[in-house]
């Protein structure tokens, strides 16, 4: 076995040009993959599983959890998990072939956070797997349509408005806007972080390198609230493609009656439907009461799991998994 986030010999490294189906995401780039990789969170080893049809390429980023079981390369910070592909053609039927391909090397695969889990499903049970998917979690995100930012904010609830609207007008709080990665702001950043109501940061160096890497493509957004001139709010956005992610935010407890985190994320909300013009914001996994205010669509994450029947070591945790399946049904 190899070590932490190496690729098999015989492994083709997933290529820069590779991009998902639909809308582009920061976590559906070869360099996110290289980067949890670098991080340590490619477990044992790191495939990049592929399969070809024609002249396209379907693409899945993997990390070998034990011998026969691999799963998707995520972490916490990762918003979903999806393939990827190169070339033009039968996507479909490309991704068929990537998991027939993997029915050779694992009895068991893992997939997690998963938002549209239709087709990954059909393509795991068109390829032989015995597959399973439940739902894992939350997604909110706004739908903005035709809306511009007057008329979306007119939609939201009324509390949210009157206390934005209150505490702008008392000028207590300084907000201050970022798009390229300053390593002062990202300093104070953590200052706020360390003294949130959060738990301890997961992976601090990963995040930095993630927001110096999206500085550098330009599509860092960043914010900064402060009062009497100390930092006590701060989030860590970036857009793409038409949508905006929510990745971090954070506030200082005894900051909260002048409402900080709230000015800040109305002042990002203006700025990238306004001037970058997004049409989707995505506030990323979890279900948090507060993200109901901000957004207009909820949709359940998922989680797949596939069985590989050639594989005797696969026949356990497959009754187990269809078992409690059939419990979820009854209940």
């Amino acid at each position: 076995m190899q070590g932490n986030g190496e690729h098999h010999a015989n492994d083709e490294r997933l290529p820069a040009t590779a991009r998902a189906a639909g809308f582009a995401s920061p976590f559906d780039r070869a360099a996110w993959f290289d980067l949890l990789a670098a991080h340590g969170f490619a477990g044992k080893s790191r495939i990049d599983a592929q399969g070809r049809a024609g002249n396209v390429t379907a693409w899945l980023p993997l990390r070998i959890e034990k011998p026969g079981k691999f799963a998707g390369l995520t972490n916490w910070y990762s918003f979903a998990i999806r393939p990827l592909f190169t070339g033009d053609g039968d996507r479909s039927a490309a991704l068929r072939a990537l998991f027939r391909n993997l029915r050779q090397q694992a009895a068991h695969l893992t997939f997690y956070p998963v938002s549209a889990p239709d087709d990954l499903a059909a393509a795991l049970r068109a390829a032989g797997w015995w597959v399973t998917a439940k739902p894992a979690g939350d997604r909110h995100w706004l739908d903005l349509g035709d809306m511009d930012h007057d008329v979306w904010w007119a939609s939201r609830p009324g509390a949210l408005r009157s206390t934005v609207q209150r505490k702008a007008k008392k000028g207590v709080v300084d907000i201050q806007l970022l798009t390229q990665f300053d390593p002062g702001s990202w300093a104070a950043y953590e200052q706020i972080y360390a003294a949130s109501w959060k738990p301890e940061e997961g992976h601090p160096a990963l995040l930095r390198a993630f927001a110096e890497a999206e500085g550098a493509r330009g599509t860092l957004r960043m914010g900064l609230a402060r009062i009497d001139g100390v930092p006590v709010a701060a989030q860590y956005w970036t857009v793409e493609d038409g949508t905006a992610f929510i990745h971090k935010l954070a506030h200082v407890e005894d900051s909260l009656k002048a409402s900080p985190g709230t000015l800040l994320s109305a002042a990002l909300f203006r700025r990238v439907i306004e001037i970058d013009k997004v049409k989707r914001v995505d506030f990323g996994t979890g279900n948090d009461g507060y993200k109901r205010d901000w957004m207009n669509r909820h949709d359940p994450l998922w989680r797949i799991e596939a069985f590989n029947p050639s594989r005797v070591a696969a026949w356990g945790p497959a009754l187990k998994a269809f078992g409690r399946a059939l419990l979820r049904k009854d209940k």
